[in-house]
């Protein structure tokens, strides 16, 4: 059937290289590359252990180095290229499949390494670029992004004539033992957690400081927890592509115990990323902090408890007022017997092998470069529940003040 790279080798890239090879049936043949080669034999060779039809071979590769990866996708001949690298990356990316003539699909949006910002206008830039060449890049194929904005096109589509206005929530009720970790790529955590808070009103962006909204909701399966207003990618993408919206923001729940860590870190300025020099050579706190936390993909033996992440939608069906509420709830214990993975990284690489599925199979096809709640969303809900993430509704829910 369909052959598929997946770029990285960390937490994400190990969930979808596992939920690839329990879809051998669409995925006959994988091939992951990164550019440590012996993290990807270490997952090939887990996988073959737990037992799979599907062919799996291993490459080093430089994802920075867009020719290096275009020789390397010629070579392999995918059908697409499914990137779970690190979001400085996805724009060399796109340039290999472009050069190459595959398709690409990813999880997070890009950000520039040298700025802690990020948006979709640079990979929305490529739109004429995959229109001609015939190809299709899928943005944001994770939960969030991802699930929560197919949440939103499935609300649309069987729910609601207008959706004024959503509320994304993330809980994570995880204990892994730690003082401080964090559950994905500590780079990347962070910097999204110490940036400006922002969400859309009215046609515009409201900018916050950062945590200065917070807010306490009672969780289904999880309970109350603390959570504040941060800024994430789908919002950007929601406004523009959600009839009648009027406002989206999106929260994800912290513990205290975190918060203290974080602030401590951020005075010291070891979140910085800004390079400074120490013994003779040029580093950037961040990065180094990255290198002495926990590695994210070491969490799942240690976890326990569950995340719900889902959305909460409030609008007009047939002249009345609706609310409607959709989320999952997953078992970080669950996900370490299934695939040897923490939650967090199990509910970002399914979602990932399923947009790779939407693509490989035909389900979804289109020329050009598409946030994933442009296409239809039934498929893809389907899948959820076949492929280990089940979603549950409710039509009376707590609303978020």
């Amino acid at each position: 059937m369909s052959k598929i790279m997946i770029i990285g080798a960390g937490g994400v890239a190990g969930v979808a290289a596992h939920k690839v090879c329990q879809n051998s049936e669409v995925f006959t043949e994988l091939c992951i590359a990164s550019r440590t080669q012996s993290k990807c034999d270490k997952l090939k060779a887990d996988i073959e252990r737990r037992g799979t039809k599907t062919r799996i071979t291993t490459a080093q590769v430089n994802a920075d180095n867009a020719d290096e990866l275009a020789a390397l996708i010629r070579i392999e001949k995918p059908v697409l290229v499914l990137n779970l690298a690190l979001p400085y990356q996805d724009l060399t990316i796109m340039d290999a499949c472009l050069a190459a003539g595959v398709h690409y699909v990813d999880t997070a949006n890009y950000e520039p390494e040298d700025t802690a910002k990020f948006e979709y206008k640079w990979q929305w830039d490529y739109r004429e670029r995959f229109e001609k060449a015939g190809l299709t890049a899928l943005l944001g194929s994770g939960f969030d992004p991802g699930v929560t904005s197919v949440f939103a096109a499935y609300a649309m589509k069987h729910h609601f004539d207008e959706i004024h206005y959503i509320d994304i929530l993330d809980a994570n009720a995880g204990d892994h033992g730690y003082p401080f970790a964090t559950n994905f790529n500590p780079e990347i955590n962070i910097r999204e957690v110490s940036a400006k808070g922002s969400y859309w009103e009215n046609g515009a962006w409201v900018e916050t400081e950062p945590m200065e909204i917070k807010r306490v909701y009672n969780f289904p399966e999880i309970g109350e927890k603390d959570m504040y207003l941060l800024h994430h990618e789908e919002l950007e993408s929601l406004a523009l592509n959600i009839k009648g919206i009027k406002r989206i923001r999106f929260f994800m729940t912290f513990g205290q115990s975190y918060l203290t860590h974080l602030k401590c870190l951020e005075n010291v300025g070891m979140t910085s990323i800004v390079p400074i020099e120490y013994e003779g050579k040029m580093i950037v706190p961040l990065q180094f902090l990255k290198a002495v936390l926990p590695d994210p993909a070491s969490l799942g033996p240690r976890t326990k408890g569950k995340t719900n992440i889902g959305c909460i939608f409030s609008g007009i069906k047939d002249g009345k007022p609706k609310t409607y509420y959709l989320y999952n709830v997953c078992d970080h214990e669950e996900c370490y017997r299934e695939v040897g993975s923490q939650a967090i990284s199990y509910t970002t690489g399914v979602p990932a092998m399923i947009g790779a599925m939407m693509l490989a199979t035909g389900t979804w096809t289109g020329a050009g470069v598409f946030n994933i709640e442009e296409f239809d969303p039934d498929p893809f809900m389907d899948a959820l529940t076949k492929f280990g993430l089940p979603w549950r509704e409710s039509f009376a829910p707590d609303l978020v003040e």
